[in-house]
């Protein structure tokens, strides 16, 4: 089992001033742990649940391209960028771009976009779910096109590319991992059994259930279920020692997942990160 950090609070104790700095500190501790993955929220506003709207969010990739400099190991993924924020060939051309300057550590992390509010706020196309479904799909088919060096035109019924061209290509080869988020069991985990290298699932909301869903979409399609890489949104609190999370990612291991990702309390302090390095990492490691 591995551990994934991800950062979705900005509102810092020392403000935006000290940002930058904070920032560099806390992802350069992770990556010295030995969390497998730093990954961000890929909002514009702070969402319900983490924050008000009016609190500190910081733009994905720009963030992600910030961190890559100051680390050496983990990977790098929005959990997840939602497919209407950002036309299909420029995407695939962030990722690539990332991928090339991490030395070959970015992955594609992707959904189909829930947040009207920020939507409508910054004039993004929101348009209705079953359409964010589509150009999810074309998205995905657009990205792994430019990845394998297809440059013969797409036309989609919403994206349009005369010439898909991506000079240099990414690092990662066959493309960067791909990652899908979300448990719709209808559209979602389809798509992740027909393109994706990974999944992402809410631990505690019937994830053994939607494991097996994903199960029989990969029958379907002919889709060997052990090759998608299983990671649960897993939130770390070790305020009160760690061992309910390595009890809690052992019955996640025993399911089949193969890493936990989610926020550390207290992670501006940093000395979470060190506790779960030292504490958990090398425990889990051999679930």
């Amino acid at each position: 089992m591995k551990i994934g950090l991800q950062i979705p609070d900005f509102s810092t104790p020392c403000g935006p001033e000290r940002l930058g700095r904070d920032l560099a500190v806390v992802a350069r501790t992770a990556d010295d742990a030995g969390f497998e993955m730093i990954t961000v929220m890929d909002h514009f506003f702070q969402i319900s649940g983490v924050g008000a709207t009016e609190d500190a969010m910081l733009e994905g990739y720009t963030t992600l391209g910030y961190i890559a400099a100051h680390t050496r190991h983990a990977a790098l993924c929005t959990l997840v960028t939602g497919a209407v924020y950002r036309e299909p060939g420029i995407l695939g051309k962030i990722v690539t771009t990332l991928d090339v300057l991490s030395d070959g550590r970015a992955w594609l992390g992707i959904g189909a976009a829930w947040n009207a509010e920020e939507s409508r706020g910054l004039g993004i196309p929101f348009p209705p779910v079953a359409e964010r479904f589509e150009r999810l799909e074309e998205t995905l088919q657009v990205c792994l096109r430019m990845w394998h060096g297809d440059e013969e035109p797409y036309d989609g019924a919403h994206y349009h590319l005369a010439r898909p061209l991506n000079s240099p290509q990414s690092l990662t080869r066959p493309h960067p991992p791909i990652m899908i988020g979300g448990g719709g069991e209808r559209k979602t985990l389809r798509l992740v059994a027909q393109y994706a290298d990974a999944c992402n699932l809410f631990a505690g909301r019937d994830e053994k259930h939607k494991l097996d869903v994903l199960r029989r979409h990969c029958e379907v399609i002919g889709r060997d279920y052990d090759t998608i890489y299983k990671t649960a949104a897993y939130p770390f609190d070790a305020s009160h020692g760690t061992a309910r999370i390595v009890d809690d990612l052992g019955r996640l291991a025993e399911l089949g997942f193969d890493a936990a990702i989610g926020p550390v309390a207290g992670v501006w302090d940093v000395a979470p990160l060190d506790v779960i390095g030292s504490e958990v990492i090398p425990v889990v490691a051999d679930f």
